[in-house]
């Protein structure tokens, strides 16, 4: 049985806040993540010889072949995969595109292999291989608590995104390492509204990636709530409009690149784990 194509989306996250930092070494976070229709894609078909065959960026160390290969772990199914990748969300974005990789494969081979896992289940193996795929499993706008993990479903407006797309690639762990802890307060949501909160990773990222500096600037003189998401280096506005987005889009200066992308209410393959 063979699946085509399936969609890995990207994610926003529309504030993030560093509340203070965990005695395991992590940082207590408050955040909004809202799911974007841009997304790589993600094809698997079931092998009945139990190996895993993995095409695609970063080999063995991706996290596709790396959630195959744990979900394989902890439930000892017999059946194997031949799993590939096309990434169309920018590497060290702050997109969270590793991430939904790893959770449409699990997603897709709780399927393929009749596994049968609850979401809550698929979620606790996936905390395992990075904070934000639970997030994608969950497959709805979240407040994300904790490191990300604690999750409480948002309704959102309708909403589309410019997403500026620095030629950078950012380190979550360096920029965490320089995060300054307490600088915003946690906020009481719901309800949320367009704007709300700050990325207190943002200062960071932006004093040491000049290209994200000048980036940013260029699109706040145009949308003044623009912001990073994550950790970066990718920066976003929000438009009630799919053509004001597109408009802005437009004005891009050579040297900069972007795209449109429309927010989602749910994750394309919610419904996986019904």
């Amino acid at each position: 049985m063979e699946v085509s194509e399936l969609p890995a989306p990207g994610k926003l996250n529309l504030f993030l806040h560093v509340l203070g930092r965990r005695a395991d070494g992590y940082h207590e976070l408050q955040t909004v993540f809202r799911l974007i229709d841009r997304a790589d894609r993600v094809r698997i078909a079931s092998r009945a010889d139990g190996e895993l065959h993995f095409i695609g960026p970063f080999g063995d160390e991706n996290l596709c072949l790396r959630a195959a290969r744990l979900l394989k772990q902890q439930t000892s199914v017999r059946s194997g995969a031949d799993i590939s990748l096309e990434k169309v969300l920018p590497v060290g974005g702050g997109l969270g595109g590793g991430s939904s990789d790893a959770a449409t494969v699990l997603l897709a081979l709780n399927r393929l292999w009749k596994l049968r896992l609850e979401r809550e289940d698929l979620m606790t193996i996936g905390a395992q291989l990075g904070a934000d795929v639970p997030f994608f499993i969950y497959g709805r706008n979240a407040l994300g608590e904790g490191i990300g993990e604690r999750l409480t479903a948002l309704n959102l407006p309708s909403a589309s995104y410019l997403v500026v797309t620095p030629q950078v690639a950012v380190s979550t762990k360096e920029i965490y390492s320089f995060a300054l802890t307490g600088q915003s307060k946690r906020l009481t949501i719901p309800p949320f509204f367009a704007g709300q909160g700050a990325n207190d990773l943002e200062a960071v990222v932006v004093d040491r990636y000049p290209a994200v500096a000048a980036q940013l600037a260029w699109l706040k003189q145009r949308c003044p709530q623009a912001r990073m998401t994550g950790s970066g280096a990718c920066l976003f506005a929000e438009f009630a409009t799919q053509a004001e987005a597109a408009a802005v889009h437009a004005q891009l200066p050579s040297g900069m690149s972007g795209f449109v992308a429309r927010g989602l209410d749910r994750h394309p393959l919610d419904d996986w784990t019904d």
